[in-house]
């Protein structure tokens, strides 16, 4: 399923969706400046994934929808004080979102920042 199957099945709103239009040094509409994606140690072995900067233009409830089915945990939207809207999701879910929002065009690789404890397939990429 390509970028533009996908983005027309989840109904994400934006202003165009055609990445030939990007060029290198514009950033996808997609995405603010960068895209953070944090993990939160909780009680024990659970852990919470955040992730915050994806546009207003998106609708995170769907998005938050597409991750949970997708990655088969729980998530939901949260109003942060400081940093608007964000994304929380259950478990380490990190690699996911990455290699999601890389798949689907809603950013580029340099533009995710991903925040935590260090992990092995962090250093394999």
């Amino acid at each position: 399923m390509g970028c533009q199957c996908f983005r027309q099945q989840l109904n994400l709103s934006c202003h165009s969706t055609d990445p030939s239009q990007f060029t290198s040094n514009l950033l996808f509409v997609g995405t603010e400046d960068c895209i953070h994606i944090r993990i939160q140690q909780r009680n024990g072995r659970k852990t919470l994934t955040t992730v915050q900067g994806i546009a207003d233009d998106y609708d995170k409830k769907k998005l938050v929808k597409a991750f949970k089915k997708k990655f088969a945990c729980n998530g939901t939207v949260i109003e942060h004080p400081e940093y608007g809207e964000v994304i929380q999701l259950q478990g380490d879910q990190r690699k996911n979102i990455c290699r999601f929002l890389v798949e689907t065009g809603l950013a580029k690789e340099d533009q995710l920042n991903v925040h935590g404890f260090k992990c092995l397939w962090l250093a394999e990429a």
